[in-house]
């Protein structure tokens, strides 16, 4: 005898995912930024350094002088002169007036004038130890700075974000089924 047989045939469903990525872009701008430097004041007092130098004493003992010393040298030698001179002449007239006691004046008195008396000659222009003067006084320099801070802006710029959701779609791909037969 036969039996009857069932046969079940059976298919399995089956779903379906479909998925779209997200997306996400982020942009840092650059941050605004502005720095100025303010200039240091400066300030410097200055007080100069002064050299005198005198030189009139070396000067004076080359035998060179200023207009006045020289007009003052030579009225005085002039009149030193002047004075020579005259005690010269009058000594001679002296002289002259006892010519009755002998001596022969008149030769004498001539052979005084004829020559003239031998010059000295000597180096008169190197001037004497330590004529020419100096004093210096130093001279002072005082600096002041006062310096500047920056003056530095920032402003931050905040970050642009997009983002754009996924998305995930499931489906059905196949349908599930089930198949009896009976077979005899």
């Amino acid at each position: 005898m036969q039996f009857p047989q069932i046969r079940m045939q059976s298919q399995m469903a089956l779903i379906g995912i479909n998925t779209t990525q997200g997306q996400q872009t982020i942009e840092q701008p650059k941050a605004q930024l502005s720095i100025q430097q303010p200039k240091a004041d400066v300030q410097i007092d200055r007080r100069p350094p002064k050299l005198d130098i005198d030189q009139s004493q070396a000067w004076s003992d080359m035998g060179l002088y200023g207009p006045i010393e020289a007009a003052e040298r030579n009225a005085q030698e002039g009149k030193q002169a002047w004075l020579q001179s005259l005690a010269k002449e009058s000594q001679e007239g002296d002289q002259l007036m006892k010519i009755e006691n002998g001596g022969n004046a008149i030769a004498s008195i001539g052979k005084n004038n004829a020559y003239e008396p031998m010059k000295e000659f000597n180096v008169g222009w190197i001037p004497s130890h330590f004529a020419v003067k100096t004093s210096y006084e130093p001279g002072e320099i005082n600096i002041r700075v006062q310096r500047n801070e920056p003056i530095i802006n920032a402003q931050t710029q905040s970050p642009i974000i997009n983002y754009q959701r996924g998305d995930i779609e499931i489906y059905l791909r196949q349908q599930n089924e089930l198949q009896i037969d009976v077979e005899i």
